[in-house]
């Protein structure tokens, strides 16, 4: 059962609602230690001093910050206090706006936000008038000792939060040289409308429990295989493939589009009809598309 990482109030006016904070994701990384080849035994990580070779202790190390090649300006852990934001348990709601307003570049982490001893009535009150409202809060709140900028907004039954990147911390594509200025590479109609075809044939309903971390389950794989004393062979990667023919290449893709799953509005519409009818003989439900199959081969996968 997940716990609550930190808990406070959000300030809507002069209403507060108590909640308690819960990460909304669990990474799923393969962790890798540092070995000695020689024997296998796991490096151990020193901090030594490159002027005399000692190892210096934590209680010894302070913060400097480099101004210029080698020279340093010392901060004091005081200092540092002194400028942390104001501590408050406090999610202070600034403005509302729409969500198609963010551009999704700005979000960062996500959370939960559930209500605390005695608040689920002001929870709801403030869940449902965003439901209501199809609006986003953007608020300030400190974390560790960071202010973060943070958007809440609610799905479903649940508030969610995400915390945001600032704007000055966003690069802007201006700064890439490689994006092409408009009216540098000229598209003809007739290859947008083949584009918008297979986009369209490639179009289907969002669902997430399709999508897996492939490369992890293969690390996971190699790991177990040599566990087992399984003799691995490396091949060599493959070569980036050559630029190829636009007209050709949506031509190609468009034919392979359609011959494997068909137009995806037809698609969802058959998943839909077999849906409805999965009460009815046999037959009917043999004939639910290979949507339905794909699915099922998915489950059994995992």
């Amino acid at each position: 059962m997940p716990r609550s990482i930190w808990s406070g109030a959000i300030s809507f006016g002069l209403v507060n609602v108590p909640v308690k904070l819960f990460s909304a994701v669990s990474r799923k990384n393969v962790r890798f230690h540092q070995l000695h080849d020689k024997d296998g035994v796991r490096i151990q990580q020193k901090r030594v001093c490159p002027a005399d070779g000692e190892e210096v202790a934590y209680e010894d190390i302070v913060k400097g910050y480099e101004i210029a090649p080698d020279k340093y300006v010392v901060i004091d852990p005081e200092e540092l206090e002194a400028l942390d934001p104001k501590k408050t348990r406090a999610i202070e709601i600034q403005e509302f706006v729409d969500l198609e307003e963010i551009d999704p570049i700005y979000f960062d982490h996500p959370y939960y936000l559930a209500p605390d001893k005695g608040a689920a009535k002001p929870y709801r009150l403030l869940l449902q008038a965003m439901q209501d409202t199809n609006k986003v809060a953007i608020a300030r709140v400190v974390i560790r000792q960071k202010e973060n900028l943070v958007a809440i907004r609610a799905t479903g039954n649940v508030m969610t939060m995400a915390t945001m990147v600032f704007h000055d911390e966003v690069i802007s594509p201006d700064t890439i040289d490689e994006i092409p200025e408009e009216g540098e590479a000229e598209v003809s109609d007739r290859e947008v409308e083949m584009a918008q075809q297979l986009i369209g044939s490639l179009s289907a309903d969002f669902e997430p429990e399709k999508y897996h971390d492939e490369y992890r389950e293969r690390v996971l794989e190699l790991i177990e295989a040599k566990a087992a004393g399984q003799e691995i062979t490396v091949q060599a990667p493959e070569e980036p493939a050559a630029v190829p023919d636009l007209m050709a290449a949506l031509e190609q893709s468009l034919a392979a589009a359609t011959s494997s799953g068909g137009d995806g509005k037809a698609t969802r519409t058959r998943k839909r009809s077999t849906s409805s009818s999965s009460s009815g003989n046999g037959a009917k439900k043999k004939s639910g598309g290979s949507g339905s199959r794909s699915r099922a081969k998915a489950s059994s996968k995992k």
